[in-house]
């Protein structure tokens, strides 16, 4: 599959709608972001995600990406304790996947909250990556595995927004400007993140990370961060 869009729920998410769209194969929409675009294909949100906020009805070329389905594939790649257990991340895996896509633009998904104004296109929401969570403690690092994977897989991850970003990608001035160079791999460090993964083996298959979180060391998953930050080159 070639270009997939990637658009979440950030104040920031709007400025697609000044885009040109027709260049996407696909797009995936997160939580709220639904109600942004008409023509998106795959609506993607968590388990605890309230029926009220869902579209009540579906184009057939719509399709609704639940719990069940999105943990198959990121289990494909870790795990949620690895990949990072907020949603940007989840879309990012599914896309990779499900589609194995050749390139994703992302907006709407930098995953910084300042702490007065709006957090969201809709105004004030839950920043949901700011929670406590043994997965979301280096939210740079998770970005960066997410990036060396996706690079790995032939694929390139571009960033549309302007604003400050917690995500590790090239910035793509707008949606139809050419694909940026892709940040270069420390192959050594990937090896090494890996194994360390392997050896950790923070691994849970019902994809409910928080029910075993008494077993997760912070300071080894600290560790793992570090590692992963280390593997993308990004100047």
């Amino acid at each position: 599959m070639g270009n997939i869009l990637i658009l979440g729920s950030g104040p920031n998410a709007i400025e697609i709608l000044d885009q040109d769209l027709s260049i996407y194969h696909k797009i995936v929409v997160i939580n709220n972001a639904w109600r942004i675009l008409e023509d998106w294909t795959d609506h993607i949100y968590p388990h605890d995600f309230p029926d009220k906020n869902k579209p009540s009805v579906l184009k057939s070329s719509q399709q609704k990406v639940e719990e069940r389905q999105f943990v198959n594939i990121q289990n494909q790649y870790g795990g949620f304790v690895y990949a990072g257990g907020t949603m940007a991340f989840t879309a990012l895996y599914w896309v990779l996947g499900h589609y194995k896509a050749e390139a994703i633009d992302i907006l709407g998904c930098d995953m910084v909250y300042p702490k007065t104004g709006s957090t969201h296109f809709y105004g004030t929401g839950t920043p949901d990556p700011l929670r406590e969570d043994i997965s979301l403690r280096s939210l740079k690092a998770k970005s960066a595995r997410a990036y060396a994977i996706a690079l790995e897989q032939g694929c390139k991850i571009s960033n549309l927004s302007k604003s400050e970003s917690e995500l590790i990608a090239p910035r793509k001035k707008s949606t139809v400007s050419p694909t940026p160079q892709p940040f270069k791999l420390d192959k050594n460090m990937l090896i090494k993140a890996n194994e360390k993964e392997t050896a950790l083996g923070y691994f849970v298959e019902s994809g409910r990370y928080w029910e075993e979180s008494s077993r997760f060391e912070k300071h080894e998953i600290d560790l793992l961060d570090a590692l992963w930050m280390e593997t993308v080159i990004t100047n």
